[in-house]
């Protein structure tokens, strides 16, 4: 976990101006001036309240651990304007996704994922995919803000006292503002609705962003038809997968939740933070983000966190091996571009870009497929093996899936998976529960009343 979620990190950098401050209040811990009894300024609280008030009715009146309303409002501000769709690019993408969907009906067992085809314009993908952005972000951020408030002294919770709503409020806007700034910038580059790999939009509907894709292919010496239908069928072929594996799409947001429970924070610096508090911050969303991010917290990577980072990058790497080698399969013999533009695509998900920044600033996981190209070889080994209807039969549970180590030989994965389906059930799930319920009959008739221990031996149990 290279990022700590939404700004938070670890040892600050203690500057000689910090340390002068620190001597200036340090009679005085929470940051409220010296000139009341017991330290506390009414004045410097009064202050405080006005401007916090003034910056809530700024940002709306989202309440939670995210402000999410104020979050909107700063991705727009960062994206500026943006002009309306051309004329005829809404049927392009139409054209492209239902061209795309007839080559995968080629390769692959699964049906077509989506009703309906759109075009999408950065604000759209931004209205579009908020309410997973804020599936995804707010786990961590509770887990953040309760941590935040169980951490501080037993003082300071006094001191504050019907503050404390108030506190919370300020976190969900640096949090907000956080998001806000991130999303502002993804929206400028994503391609689709499934770019970084995970569903973001509302189920059933495939989106392109041609003026974005326009952008990426000034860089490719492809032509723009090419470059579109070959988006085309990689969006496709993710709704397909993500709309005929029921639980594929639970299991990816989950992971995301069971990485969040298990976030402790390191509380070492509230204090020297309180203590430096400075009231002009609360009117300001992106100085309130930059003072927290100043080495107040320091979430510690738990082994049980390992794990689920370790579940969630095995899973999306899965995900885009196989969309990876089920477009190549498609597209190869039709787009004489393809093997260009998979190796582009690959290095674009597999290189860390902006997708995968942003959801480690995010949510603190970093969102990079690191064994896309293992994953893709997996698939291309099974199906070469035996058809693409066995190869897409892994996707049938979650414990037939590879794990981390079958990426390393997948041809032994393979032979395993293929034996499990030819010794005598097409559903290893099955013949696992059929096995089970034997042995819980056997033990059952072992216990039935009317046999003495002594012929135990000679019951019906042992004959076969």
């Amino acid at each position: 976990m290279s990022n700590l979620p939404f700004g938070f990190s670890g040892s600050g950098d203690d500057s000689g101006d910090d340390d002068e401050r620190g001597k200036r209040s340090s009679d005085n811990p929470f940051g409220f001036g010296g000139g009341g009894a017991g330290g506390f300024d009414p004045a410097a609280l009064g202050q405080m309240l006005t401007q916090f008030g003034q910056m809530l009715s700024n940002a709306g009146s989202s309440s939670g651990p995210v402000n999410y309303d104020l979050a909107r409002q700063l991705a727009e501000q960062q994206l500026g304007p943006v002009p309306a769709l051309k004329s005829g690019e809404s049927d392009a993408v139409r054209d492209a996704l239902r061209l795309a969907e007839l080559w995968l009906d080629d390769v692959t067992p699964l049906p077509a994922g989506f009703r309906q085809g759109a075009a999408w314009t950065a604000k759209d993908w931004l209205s579009n995919t908020m309410p997973t952005w804020q599936r995804l972000c707010d786990p961590v951020a509770t887990k953040m803000a309760g941590a935040w408030v169980e951490g501080l002294p037993d003082e300071a919770k006094q001191m504050l006292g019907p503050m404390m709503g108030m506190m919370s409020q300020m976190g969900g806007m640096a949090f907000g503002s956080q998001l806000g700034q991130a999303l502002g910038q993804l929206s400028k580059e994503v391609l689709s609705s499934t770019d970084i790999g995970l569903p973001l939009g509302p189920e059933g509907t495939a989106a392109l962003l041609p003026q974005a894709i326009a952008t990426f292919t000034e860089g490719l010496d492809r032509p723009d038809h090419e470059v579109m239908v070959y988006l085309a069928a990689r969006e496709a072929a993710h709704h397909r997968l993500f709309a005929h594996v029921p639980w594929l799409r639970q299991r990816m947001l989950a992971t995301v939740e069971e990485y969040a429970n298990g976030i402790t924070v390191d509380f070492s610096a509230m204090e020297e933070m309180a203590r430096n508090l400075d009231p002009a911050t609360l009117g300001d969303p992106a100085a309130l983000e930059q003072a927290l991010s100043q080495g107040t917290f320091g979430p510690t990577t738990s082994p049980a966190q390992k794990a689920a980072l370790q579940r969630l990058e095995t899973l999306l790497a899965l995900v885009e091996g196989w969309v990876d080698h089920v477009v190549s399969d498609a597209v190869h013999n039709r787009l004489p571009g393809a093997d260009a533009l998979r190796e582009t695509l690959r290095r674009r998900r597999a290189s860390g870009g902006p997708a995968e920044q942003t959801f480690a600033t995010l949510v603190g996981l970093e969102l990079r497929p690191r064994r896309l190209r293992e994953a893709a070889e997996l698939w291309r080994v099974l199906a070469e093996r035996s058809d693409a209807a066995t190869r897409d039969a892994v996707w049938a549970h979650p414990d037939l899936l590879p794990s981390s180590d079958d990426l390393d030989d997948p041809v032994a994965f393979a032979e395993r998976f293929l034996m499990s389906r030819t010794s005598g059930s097409d559903n290893p799930m099955e013949e696992l529960e059929r096995t089970m319920a034997r042995e819980s009959e056997e033990a059952a008739r072992k216990d039935e009343p009317g046999e003495d221990d002594g012929d135990a031996g000679d019951g019906p149990n042992l004959q076969k």
